[in-house]
């Protein structure tokens, strides 16, 4: 076959053909010659078809690939993992212990003050530092109240032998002991009837560790017997479940404790649970109540060791 020509037309007839005799500088005088080819324009008329739209195409992909981008981005810092359980000193709430004590550890067991509660509770010990503080149960900001009563006497009551490891003395006057409770909390209801009809849970029965009254601990260390306390704080043992050992002893003995001294803080967490809120209006009584802060409620026993009872009147109506 032929090879395939280009169908072209002259747009001045006839086509010249220049003599190469003549002079450089006449050829400017001569006509141009225009040639116009079908093939070729439309092939300049396709190709400025095509360029938009491979334009567009290429945008496309630009913004494809940034959203990709973005999406990824999003994804991968969403998926970062979560902090550890274990913090290395850092505090809940100032003022802080340094060094090892000031490690703190998440316990199905502990007890967590918010940072209001914290703060009324340590205001209230730096307001009688140097005193006696005796603490039932343990939490990791309870730490600090030992450092704020630098000079006093911190002693803690806890039954957990993991808070017996992570508590460290910072001073002589500050120790731990070991405590056995028995009984749990869902014997509230039947305790509470019995020590109102019972005289030896009266608060002048006599001697504390002497007592009859089942709600009296009687097994504590000599040490807490024998000292005046300033302030005692209630939380422990844990309560959290009816089969755990109930704040029943603890909350009552700390009443006893309070009224042999001429004035005692008690302090007592998580009264937003039933036997706190119960044996607290019970034992310590709405007329000592003095301030309160989330769970957190504090009342002031003055001089009432030879009270025949506990409150002007009874709050907790049980029938």
């Amino acid at each position: 076959m032929p090879p395939e020509v280009l169908h072209c037309r002259s747009l001045a007839t006839p086509l010249v053909q220049f003599s190469p005799a003549l002079l450089p500088e006449t050829q400017h005088d001569l006509p141009i010659i225009y040639k116009y080819c079908r093939g070729r324009r439309r092939m300049n008329i396709a190709v400025k078809k095509v360029i938009p739209v491979l334009l567009m195409i290429l945008s496309s992909f630009s913004i494809i690939r940034f959203l990709l981008i973005t999406i990824t981005n999003s994804s991968s810092s969403s998926s970062k993992p979560t902090l550890p359980t274990i913090v290395h000193h850092t505090c809940l709430f100032p003022p802080c212990i340094e060094g090892p004590t000031n490690q703190l550890k998440t316990s199905a067991n502990a007890s967590t003050l918010t940072e209001k509660e914290f703060l009324l509770l340590s205001n209230l010990i730096i307001n009688k530092a140097p005193c006696n503080l005796l603490i039932f149960g343990f939490a990791y900001q309870y730490l600090n109240l030992s450092q704020i009563n630098e000079g006093g006497t911190t002693i803690f009551l806890v039954d957990e032998i993991d808070d017996l490891s992570t508590i460290k003395a910072n001073s002589n006057s500050t120790r731990t002991y070991k405590v056995d409770y028995q009984i749990p909390g869902n014997k509230a209801f039947k305790l509470l009837k019995q020590a109102r009809q019972n005289p030896a849970c009266a608060p002048s029965s006599g001697p504390l560790q002497r007592s009859t009254c089942k709600l009296a601990l009687t097994n504590l260390p000599q040490v807490v017997y024998q000292h005046k306390w300033d302030v005692i704080v209630v939380d422990g043992p844990s309560g959290d479940t009816p089969e755990a050992p109930g704040r029943m002893p603890t909350i009552y003995t700390a009443s006893i404790i309070a009224r042999s001294g001429n004035a005692t803080d008690v302090v007592i967490h998580d009264v937003h649970r039933v036997v706190e809120k119960w044996f607290s209006w019970e034992f310590l009584c709405e007329e000592n109540l003095v301030s309160s802060k989330g769970s957190l409620w504090v009342f002031r026993i003055r001089d009432q060791f030879n009270s025949t009872k506990f409150c002007a009147a009874n709050t907790v109506v049980i029938v």
